[in-house]
C-alpha cells in the first residue's frame, strides 16, 4: 500500500471558500487514493460540507480556526491579524512542524507569500523566493518562474530560480536533465541587460548535471514550448503570465462572438463542440492550476482564487507529485553542485565580480 502523502489545507481561501476546497479535495482523493488531508478553518462550516463527502471524511482531518485572511487584505494587514492563528498560517505551519508535506491554499497571494516566507523561511544559499507556474504550452506543458515573488533578480538569483525550476521540472514532468533557457530580449548573446548575460554565461560555465543550459529564449518561446524552464524575474513574469491569460480571455471572447452570429455558425459550433471544449480546457488559467513557491524551508502551493473544484484538485495533485518526488531535497542538490562548480555568491564572489 502507498505510503500516505499529507496536504495542509487553507480551507478558508479563495473566492468560494469552503465550498470550492472540500469538494476539491474529494476529487484529488478520488485520483490520489494516498492523500490524507488536515482542513484548517471553520469547522462550523467545514463539517456539515466533509459529510457530504464519506470517502473524504475518513482521510481528511479539521482543525478549527477563529481567523481569516481576506483576499483584499495587505500582506502587512494580514501578518498582523492572522499570524500564528488563521486558517492561512497554521496550514503553512503545518508543513513546518512535518504534520503536512505540503501546503494548498487559494487565498490572497501576497499574504500567502508573506506569510509563508515569515514561518518557513528561506533555504540556505537562497537570498528570494520565486513562484513558478505550469504553463502550457504546443507540446504540453513547462515551467515558468519567477511570475512575481522577486522583481528585479540579478543575476545569482536568476541562476537559483533556474536550479530550482529544473528541480521542479524532474517532479512534475519527471525529466532526469530539464532544458532551461533564460527570458531575454533576443536570443543573441550581446542582447539583454548585464544581470541576464551574466546568469548565462555562468549556467554555461557550470554545466550542472541537474539540467541542460539551453540558452536565451524570446516570450513567443515560451508558448512554443522550447525549453522545459522558462527562468525571468518577477516583474517580467509576471506580466508574461497576465498577457497570456488576458490573451486567454480575447481569444474565447472572439470565439463566443464569430460562433453565435449566424445559424450556419451555431451548427458549426454545435459539430465542433468537443474541440472547443478541450481548446477552453487547454487555455483556463483555473484548470492549469498551482503556482509553486520555491526556495522556502518547504513547498507551498498557491491554487487560483476564482478556481473551482477542479481546478483545486489539480493543485492538490500538483502538491502530491512535489511531496511524491522529494522536490525540496532536489533543489538542495542542485544547489550544493553549484557552489561546488565555484560560481555561487558567497564562494568565490564571481557571480558579481565579474561585472
Amino acid at each position: 500500500m502507498p505510503t500516505p502523502i499529507i496536504i495542509s489545507l487553507d480551507a478558508m481561501g479563495g473566492d468560494a471558500g469552503p465550498d470550492m476546497v472540500v469538494p476539491g479535495a474529494a476529487v484529488a482523493l478520488e485520483r490520489r487514493p494516498e492523500l490524507r488531508f488536515v482542513l484548517f478553518g471553520d469547522e462550523k462550516r467545514l463539517a456539515p460540507l466533509l459529510a457530504r463527502h464519506p470517502r473524504l471524511a475518513e482521510a481528511a482531518r479539521i482543525v478549527h480556526t477563529d481567523v481569516v485572511v481576506r483576499m483584499d487584505d495587505k500582506p502587512s494587514q494580514a501578518l498582523r491579524a492572522g499570524r500564528w492563528k488563521s486558517s492561512m498560517w497554521k496550514a503553512i505551519e503545518a508543513v513546518k512542524t512535518g504534520e503536512a508535506a505540503v501546503c494548498v491554499s487559494a487565498g490572497n497571494t501576497g499574504a500567502l507569500m508573506a506569510m509563508s516566507k515569515f514561518c518557513l523561511r528561506t533555504m540556505a544559499g537562497i537570498e528570494r523566493p520565486a513562484i513558478a507556474a505550469i504553463w502550457p504550452t504546443v507540446d504540453g506543458e513547462s515551467i515558468v518562474l519567477d511570475v512575481g515573488a522577486t522583481i528585479g533578480a540579478d543575476a545569482q538569483q536568476l541562476i537559483d530560480f533556474a536550479v530550482m525550476g529544473a528541480a521542479m521540472a524532474k517532479a512534475v514532468f519527471g525529466k532526469p536533465r530539464p532544458t532551461v533557457g533564460l527570458l531575454n530580449v533576443g536570443v543573441e548573446e550581446v542582447k539583454g541587460i548585464e544581470e541576464v548575460k551574466m546568469a548565462g554565461r555562468l549556467l554555461k560555465e557550470a554545466d550542472l548535471p541537474e539540467l541542460d543550459y539551453f540558452g536565451f529564449v524570446e516570450g513567443d518561446d515560451i508558448g512554443r514550448g522550447v525549453v522545459d524552464v522558462v527562468v525571468t524575474e518577477g516583474f517580467a513574469g509576471n506580466i508574461a503570465l497576465k498577457t497570456a491569460e488576458g490573451t486567454a480571455k480575447q481569444i474565447g471572447q472572439y470565439l463566443r462572438a464569430g460562433l453565435t452570429r449566424t445559424w450556419l455558425a451555431r451548427l458549426g459550433y454545435l459539430l465542433a463542440k468537443s474541440a472547443f471544449d478541450r481548446l477552453k480546457e487547454k487555455m483556463d488559467p483555473r484548470k492549469v492550476n498551482g503556482g509553486v513557491f520555491l526556495g522556502l524551508n518547504g513547498i507551498v502551493i498557491k491554487s487560483h482564487g476564482g478556481t473551482d473544484a477542479e481546478g483545486f484538485a489539480s493543485a492538490i495533485e500538483l502538491a502530491h507529485d512535489m511531496a511524491k518526488n522529494d522536490l525540496a531535497s532536489g533543489i538542495v542538490q542542485g544547489l550544493q553542485h553549484y557552489h561546488r562548480a565555484g560560481f555561487a555568491e558567497g564562494s568565490n564572489g564571481d557571480a558579481r565580480g565579474e561585472q
